[in-house]
């Protein structure tokens, strides 16, 4: 069995004891970053074999960790932080799986870009995850524009050394929308700014940035509803013929009068 393993984003309090069982149960743990898990293993007294796996020895290891799984081992595959797949290696190895019929399941835990939606005060009933942006300004505009006229909150992740140039091109493509900038979440120096993007752009400007953020931007505003004009009794328009012209013969649309050759007298009061 090959299990996709969320791991804590930060506090390394928030592993699930599920995920404990199954890094002590499984005979090994491909990793993005040996030395970075050892010390989630080694602060819950888990000793485990570990295989580096991250995006520069994937498609080496793949087969490695795809032979194992196929002579009944089982394997963990563990990220830096969070779930495995969700902006890090493990789609790929996934996939294989998958087509070689291996049996897959999942240990749910932390993913950053829902802790950033709930704490960003903006709608969470319907959004998008959009991971990293490209690094090059003019690919990463292109890449904003493709949700400039999504209704749903959007979400990106990016470093610090990129993060204000993200803002000022997200002020540049959408317009100043609400946002937030979520920092080092579940760590001791968590912070979420909220504001407009122009807003956040200038703080991070002024105060400089550090640590991993998720940037959280408003859908597309609602046009305004166009109020229905309502019409006095003496305001109606005039009725028009299918012609668009008035009908001026002065002849009343009331029902005739009965006609009738006799006159009627009022009737006698008793």
């Amino acid at each position: 069995m090959l299990y996709i393993v969320a791991t804590p984003i930060g506090n390394l309090g928030d592993v699930s004891l599920r995920a404990m069982e199954v890094l002590r149960s499984v005979d090994v743990v491909a990793s993005e970053d040996t030395r970075h898990t050892a010390k989630l293993l080694t602060r819950h007294e888990i000793k485990a074999r570990q295989m580096p796996f991250h995006e520069h020895n994937e498609s080496r290891v793949m087969g490695k960790i795809v032979r194992l799984l196929q002579d009944g081992r089982d394997v963990a595959l563990v990220s830096d932080a969070g779930t495995p797949g969700i902006a890090d290696p493990g789609f790929s190895l996934l996939r294989r799986c998958h087509d070689e019929g291996l049996e897959v399941t999942m240990v749910p835990g932390p993913a950053a870009f829902v802790m950033a939606v709930v704490l960003s005060g903006l709608a969470m009933h319907s959004f998008t995850f959009r991971g990293f942006p490209p690094r090059k300004s003019g690919k990463r505009r292109r890449f904003l524009e493709v949700d400039v006229q999504s209704p749903h909150t959007l979400v990106f992740y990016e470093s610090p050394h990129r993060v204000l140039a993200l803002v000022e091109d997200a002020l540049a493509v959408y317009g100043d929308r609400p946002a937030a900038l979520c920092n080092d979440l579940t760590k001791k120096f968590e912070a979420v700014h909220r504001g407009t993007l122009g807003e956040l752009a200038q703080q991070l400007r002024d105060k400089g940035a550090k640590g991993e953020y998720a940037l959280v931007v408003a859908g597309r505003p609602e046009p305004p509803k166009k109020k229905k004009r309502s019409y006095a009794k003496s305001d109606e328009p005039d009725e028009r013929d299918a012609s668009g012209e008035s009908d001026d013969s002065g002849e009343s649309d009331a029902p005739d009068e009965p006609e009738s050759d006799e006159s009627v007298e009022p009737a006698e009061s008793e």
